[in-house]
């Protein structure tokens, strides 16, 4: 195994189980591409979305790589009158990820987070490991041990 990334160091002091993937990536893939290179099903991989509502609160929210974001769900689900992505060269400072290596664990700062309802019903699931080419396969019931974790449709018809 590589060199451990913070999100390792937090599910190893969780002693949570979970299986860390590495594959070459120059700079970010697509979800899809992530999926197809591990050899997953899309379904069971997830993209780590950050927002911010019109209140000024920020919010991630973790959707299948296949399927897009819906604003208004997600602004539904958490109670705000609009939310919309942050801009790119926001999330390092916030969050303390890059573009394509951001992962719900681990962040400079806790936020709240939704899934799509379809990760609890998928055996496992796979997020970044906060870090371009590295991901984290673990259950959904381990990810809500180690981050509070909210259920909603929030995927695009």
């Amino acid at each position: 195994m590589e060199e451990k990334t913070n999100v390792c160091r937090v599910l190893d002091k969780a002693k949570a189980d979970y299986k860390f993937h590495s594959f070459f990536a120059g700079t970010a893939v697509s979800g899809t591409e992530v999926a197809e290179i591990l050899g997953e099903s899309v379904e069971n991989v997830f993209k780590t979305l950050v927002t911010v509502g019109k209140s000024g609160n920020h919010y991630v929210f973790m959707v299948p790589v296949a399927e897009e974001l819906d604003l208004k769900k997600a602004a539904k689900a958490v109670g705000e009158k609009s939310i919309e992505m942050i801009k790119s060269k926001e999330l390092l400072p916030l969050t303390g990820y890059v573009h394509g290596g951001c992962s719900p664990i681990g962040m400079k700062k806790r936020f709240r987070t939704v899934a799509h309802v379809s990760a609890a019903k998928r055996e496992h699931i796979l997020f970044s490991a906060g870090k371009i080419g590295c991901q984290i396969e673990t259950t959904f019931a381990t990810l809500t041990k180690i981050i509070p974790v909210e259920l909603y449709d929030i995927v695009a018809e």
